[in-house]
């Protein structure tokens, strides 16, 4: 049987609307005229009671509120979620209710009814604290709105983190030692940092192609980036505790955590994926992606999933493997020997060793922040062929 539970156990909402598509996102997050949320608090909640049929007598440790703006969702919506969930399955005390939001849609009697609704914890896509920035990454708010936000979701909030992206266009080594400085100041327990990245399927990709999209630092530049990343962050009391993420200790994501140790999740709303483990073996589940064929499928009293798939052992050994490397708690060694049946290359882990790629502990492997800079090679290393 595989041991999902040292991982843990949440819910993923998936709300899919945004009030516009920013040009480097490639998540499924759509832009729509009209939204009849109470068509989709009914399938939300149908869909939560079939899952819950079948993965009952858990205890639940997280809910996670993603998207899209899942700060556009009506209150009484998502009160309306959190008490379902909380009707079918037990729950720890101090249950995680995360909310991504985005400084546009943040007004304080709105936030304060989210709280009020069941949300313990906000993160809030900030992205720049530069006005030209954020009008080259396409977003609809300013700094001033995003100042305004924070003030208002620490007021509100137990916990808040906020997202930036850096290495953008034109971006200096000085300009993001200047502007992380600065959220710093500005930050909670929580900080998510990510690299601007070119993905496939998204504006920036077509902007690229035609040669629109100038300015992106060189790869020594973006290294630069991160190891001053880390740097400050860790001098400001929020280490990394994963590639992206830097949080106070004991207060990182435990939602996100469950992702990066394995453990179960369901997956609810068009696109949302998920990982559930029953007696016959565990399963990778994907709902439909598009918004109106999903809430389609559940009103007709139809499963919103479009795909289930069992996992082998051995995809199981390797998703595992992929996830944990990326958090500062790494891997679990004999926890991947009884998923893979087999131990890591011992030849490759020494190599690793030797570089001061991997830490090796009596019972974990550990990418060192040298080795976070080359984790793509690493982790094709130590796939199995």
């Amino acid at each position: 049987m595989y041991d999902w539970a040292t991982g843990g156990f949440g819910v993923y909402v998936h709300w899919p609307f945004c009030q516009s598509k920013c040009p480097y996102c490639d998540f499924n997050s759509h832009v729509a005229s009209a939204i009849n949320q109470d068509d989709w608090c009914k399938a939300y909640l149908s869909e939560i009671d079939r899952y819950a049929d079948e993965v009952g007598g858990r205890t639940l440790q997280t809910i996670y509120f993603g998207g899209g703006t899942p700060s556009l969702m009506n209150p009484d919506l998502v009160f309306s979620i959190i008490e379902k969930i909380r009707s079918r399955w037990n729950t720890i005390n101090d249950l995680e209710v995360t909310l991504e939001a985005n400084p546009g849609s943040v007004e304080a009697a709105r936030f304060k009814d989210f709280n009020h609704a069941g949300v313990n914890r906000v993160s809030i896509g900030v992205q720049a604290l530069d006005d030209n920035a954020l009008q080259r990454l396409g977003r609809l708010h300013s700094k001033k709105d995003a100042l305004r936000a924070l003030d208002i979701a620490k007021s509100t909030f137990g916990r808040v983190s906020f997202d930036l992206i850096y290495a953008r266009q034109d971006q200096s080594l000085a300009d993001w030692r200047d502007e992380l400085t600065e959220a710093l100041t500005l930050a909670g327990d929580h900080l998510s940092l990510y690299q601007l990245t070119v993905e496939d399927g998204t504006a920036f990709a077509e902007r690229a192609a035609r040669g629109g999209l100038r300015g992106l630092p060189p790869e020594d530049l973006a290294a630069d980036m991160y190891e001053l990343t880390q740097d400050l962050c860790g001098s400001a009391g929020l280490p990394a505790y994963e590639v992206s993420n830097h949080a106070k200790p004991g207060e990182e994501s435990r939602h996100n955590m469950i992702y990066w140790r394995a453990g179960d999740y369901v997956g609810i709303g068009p696109g949302a994926h998920g990982r559930l483990t029953k007696p016959n073996g565990r399963f990778a589940t994907e709902s439909s992606r598009a918004p109106t064929d999903w809430l389609t499928s559940v009103s007709k009293i139809e499963s919103g999933e479009s795909l289930r798939s069992q996992l082998s052992e051995a995809e199981m050994a390797l998703e595992y493997l992929l996830m944990s490397l990326r958090i500062s708690e790494g891997l679990d060694i004999h926890r991947y020997h009884a998923m893979a049946e087999k131990p890591l290359d011992k030849t490759v882990v020494a190599n690793l060793i030797d570089l001061n790629l991997v830490l090796h502990t009596e019972d974990r492997l550990i990418v060192t922040q040298k080795g976070r800079l080359l984790l793509n090679g690493i982790l094709r290393d130590l796939a199995p062929n």
